[in-house]
């Protein structure tokens, strides 16, 4: 059964849409539609308010913590089409980096594993997904553009892991370097739309290229995650929808994708989280609930916990 640990009053003064804690669980960064994002420190239980972020001219959708091994750094994207990095500097919260080319809503963001520098997805209404990379030596920041990447709008993006499964299995997720003969993963991430696909995308030199679109839901793609490396040989998605359903996409060579459907919902399913041994999924929706799911060593996926009671549906985007 999940209990409740501690409950913070945001001050926000509209709908939160998001709740993310740092790397360190230090801190708590929320967002909302009253257009702010607000920091709190809560080690040791508090709940300190640290900085109220006013950069937005819309509702801001989603944020997200970059690794603390390039600073504390936070992303946030907007219903103003803008993408804001944010960067803590000697205690004080000021704009690290403004992205403002997409021509619609920006509605999720995302940073790659660490392992490949400070790197950001973000996805828009416009259709498009533009790639962030930053040169952590200059502050300057490299943008690749992914045109109609899904028809009416990208609502979510997710990254593949770095890690590689153990190299006592087949390891098809990496490429050669044919210049020294190592091999090195390919960066990959998910992303989900308006057209009812989740899409698979990866690095082709220069350039981001679709590699597999995954159809089987049968309305809006809300949520996607791509759950975390534990030395497995194979690798999984999570998807959710306005369709009601969770499916998990599974795969051992990145060439064919499984489905599994986890579950039909009674409402729309808004967000789906990995644990970090990628074994527990939780999955939240518009019928109030939290929903915990785990699979056993068959590979059977059942409901160990479902909570109503503290549940809040917080991201209408």
């Amino acid at each position: 059964m999940v209990s409740v640990l501690q409950t913070l009053d945001s001050g926000h003064e509209d709908l939160i849409h998001g709740a993310e804690i740092d790397y360190y669980g230090l801190n708590l960064a929320t967002c909302s539609s009253d257009n702010t994002i607000k920091i709190f420190d809560i080690k040791n239980g508090g709940q300190r308010l640290k900085a109220d972020l006013k950069g937005h001219a819309g509702p801001v959708w989603q944020i997200t913590w970059a690794h603390p091994r390039f600073g504390n750094i936070l992303a946030s994207c907007s219903y103003d089409r803008k993408v804001i990095l944010w960067k803590e500097t000697n205690g004080e919260w000021t704009k690290y980096y403004e992205y403002n080319n997409h021509d619609s809503s920006v509605n999720s963001v995302s940073f790659a594993p660490p392992e490949y520098g400070l790197i950001l997805a973000c996805g828009s209404s416009d259709g498009s997904i533009s790639i962030l990379t930053c040169n952590t030596e200059t502050g300057m920041f490299d943008v690749k553009k992914i045109p109609n990447a899904h028809t009416i709008g990208c609502n979510a993006l997710s990254w593949c892991p770095s890690a590689l499964p153990d190299s006592t299995f087949d390891q098809k997720g990496k490429q050669t370097n044919p210049n020294n003969g190592v091999a090195a993963q390919i960066k990959r991430f998910a992303s989900g739309g308006c057209d009812n696909a989740v899409k698979i995308w990866k690095e082709d030199g220069d350039r981001w290229i679709e590699e597999h679109k995954l159809e089987v839901h049968c309305d809006w793609i809300r949520d996607v995650a791509w759950a975390p490396s534990i030395g497995l040989p194979s690798t999984r998605i999570a998807s959710c929808s306005q369709d009601r359903r969770v499916i998990i996409w599974s795969t051992e060579d990145f060439a064919l994708w499984t489905p599994t459907i986890l579950n039909t919902f009674d409402d729309v399913v808004w967000n789906v989280s990995w644990s970090l041994t990628g074994n527990v999924l939780g999955v939240s929706g518009g019928d109030n609930k939290i929903f915990l799911y785990k699979e056993n060593n068959d590979g059977i996926w059942s409901c160990i916990s479902e909570d109503a009671e503290n549940a809040k549906d917080v991201r209408h985007t």
